[in-house]
């Protein structure tokens, strides 16, 4: 019991309460390791912010469809931003130059990054294949455009024999287009891969300009 005062004639007994003591609050185990995760992840999303800023570079992108075969033009190409594009491994906007001349190696799509897996220097020769290359009127040409690719089949023309009878029967030998040009002299140029075999035989009709151009299978 201790001794209290008030503004009066004396003193008076009065009870005095004991001071209260403030309990420090414990952080729960869980909580804690929480903070710590979400503290380590907000460092790693920050470090890979920074990583993919560092990554930004210019690579080249398809500017338009290219089927494939096709040798590839600054036309078909095109320069493009991008962060983090490293792990595709696309072409760098510098290399152009080594880009332009090769040959698509699948369909390339617009808007897609341009890769080293997706170019060839190769032409589209097949084994025992060889090229060779037929000028035809564009009355001949099966479709307006022919794309490397296109299965096309070789039939022979009829033609009359010594007698002024007309053959009926006809030759056919299946090729595949690798490419295909249009010059000044308005005659299109179709360049065809052909067994090794037929060459000898589709050379001959050529030379008598007794072969027809038939596309059986397109791109």
């Amino acid at each position: 019991m201790s001794l209290a005062t008030r503004n009066g004639p004396g003193p008076v007994d009065a009870p005095v309460a004991p001071p209260k003591v403030v309990r420090q609050r414990r952080m729960r185990p869980g909580l804690l390791g929480l903070a710590v995760l979400l503290i380590a992840l907000g460092g790693l999303g920050a470090a890979f912010a920074v990583t993919s800023v560092r990554a930004t570079g210019t690579y080249l992108a398809v500017a338009r469809p290219v089927a494939v075969g096709t040798v590839l033009s600054a036309d078909d190409l095109m320069s493009v931003q991008v962060a983090g594009g490293q792990g595709l491994k696309p072409v760098a906007a510098t290399e152009i130059d080594d880009v332009i001349g090769k040959r698509a190696a699948v369909t390339l799509t617009p808007g897609t990054l341009v890769t080293r897996a997706q170019l060839t220097d190769k032409p589209l020769l097949g084994p025992d294949q060889q090229q060779l290359a037929l000028g035809l009127k564009p009355s001949e040409v099966p479709a307006r455009t022919l794309r490397p690719g296109d299965k096309v089949l070789l039939v022979s023309t009829p033609t009359k024999t010594n007698d002024g009878r007309t053959t009926t029967s006809a030759t056919r030998f299946t090729a595949t287009v690798i490419d295909s040009d249009t010059p000044e002299t308005s005659t299109v140029v179709v360049y065809l891969a052909v067994s090794v075999r037929d060459v000898p035989a589709v050379v001959a009709l050529a030379a008598e300009q007794r072969i027809a151009l038939v596309l059986t299978g397109s791109v």
